[in-house]
């Protein structure tokens, strides 16, 4: 299992101490799941590698849920399109993603985008990101960009 740090823990020498708190053979998955795309990556390539990502870490996230495992294929459209839109307009170097399951909804966050999300006339592909998901929106990221996110519900199919 990775373990990621913020740029923030790795200033104050928590790497160092993460074994100590929490060694390897107690760390589990809980309901988050994080992934990476690196800065030479080509649009096209980030969406499919996330979405590559995703599809073997949501069977396990979604553990015990099965309501929520028939929303698997709306959460990884969700993936694709907000890795795409922030691929295209990145704002740091590495394209960072979580999924949290809070089991009603499937929450992706993708960041950071240099520029606020555009209307979907501006942005086809959040014409499906809306209608697949319950909620859309975006927040300041910590390297002054935007973090966008989608919760798709899980808990109606």
């Amino acid at each position: 299992m990775d373990v990621t740090l913020s740029a923030a823990e790795h200033g104050l020498g928590v790497g160092r101490l993460l074994p100590l708190l929490a060694p390897s053979s107690r760390l589990v998955l809980g309901r988050e799941a994080v992934f990476c795309v690196g800065p030479d990556i080509a649009p096209v390539d980030a969406m499919e590698r996330a979405v590559a990502t995703v599809r073997r870490t949501l069977p396990l996230l979604l553990r015990g849920a099965p309501a929520a495992l028939a929303a698997r294929e709306d959460v990884l459209s969700v993936v694709r399109e907000l890795v795409d839109i922030t691929a295209r307009d990145r704002s740091s170097i590495d394209i960072l993603g979580r999924i949290t399951f809070d089991g009603m909804h499937v929450t992706v966050s993708v960041g950071e985008k240099r520029d606020p999300l555009p209307a979907p006339e501006v942005e086809p592909g959040l014409y499906l990101v809306h209608r697949l998901a319950d909620e859309v929106g975006q927040y300041r990221g910590d390297e002054d960009g935007y973090v966008v996110w989608a919760a798709v519900n899980a808990s109606r199919r």
